[in-house]
């Protein structure tokens, strides 16, 4: 595909998602890789705006460099916004209670601390990221590899042989003291975060280094 057919693509893909407003976004297209550039009002809006890109067929990796401008009616101070990040981690049911710590600066939150599994980690930045006032997450929590390197890798290709989205056979997976990584090719963008999401499910797992290439 070429890219001048690609970024129309995007354009009329984010056109169309209702959770994204994109008259200020603009959208640049070379080799396969999409550039998202201009304002959106929310960081949950500019994740969203790249998980729209990123589903277009014929995208191999997107540069996401819009920045998020809060309306003056909900921006937040950074003491207001780390007592709500507190208290969300606090009722989430899957983030275990004082595991987690909080700091926010110019409307950044940054999540630190140690949790025995990935989806823990990923749950603590999704109870976060839709706070008003946040324009941003950085996600520093550890996580702790707690089973043998052959018991990750097994798990991770028994899962891959399940994946009806996974072609199983163009993976290729190696681990080690809790990083595992990623090779081969794929179809499309979507089948490369299935691996991968595949991957950090796996008990154990520190680091997922993806380096599958997409081949459309």
């Amino acid at each position: 595909m070429i890219d001048t057919d690609l970024k129309q693509h995007v354009e009329n893909a984010l056109d169309w998602d209702p959770s994204v407003d994109a008259k200020d976004i603009g959208v640049s297209a070379d080799q396969g890789v999409v550039t998202l550039r201009g304002n959106v009002c929310s960081y949950s809006e500019k994740l969203g705006a790249e998980r729209v890109a990123l589903r277009v067929y014929g995208v191999k990796a997107v540069a996401n460099d819009l920045t998020v401008h809060v309306a003056n009616a909900y921006q937040r101070t950074d003491t207001e916004i780390a007592q709500a990040a507190v208290s969300a981690l606090k009722w989430h049911s899957v983030v275990p209670d004082d595991r987690v710590t909080v700091t926010v600066k110019d409307g950044w939150i940054t999540l630190a601390g140690a949790l025995d599994w990935q989806y823990q980690k990923d749950a603590a930045a999704r109870g976060v990221r839709e706070l008003t006032g946040v324009k941003g997450v950085t996600n520093d929590i550890r996580v702790k590899p707690t089973v043998k390197t052959a018991d990750v890798r097994d798990k991770i290709e028994a899962a891959f042989r399940r994946s009806a989205e996974i072609d199983a056979r163009r993976v290729n997976v190696t681990a080690q003291d809790g990083k595992v990584i990623l090779s081969g090719n794929v179809h499309s963008w979507a089948e490369r975060q299935e691996a991968e999401r595949a991957a950090w499910a796996a008990p154990g797992v520190s680091q997922v280094d993806d380096r599958l290439t997409v081949v459309p």
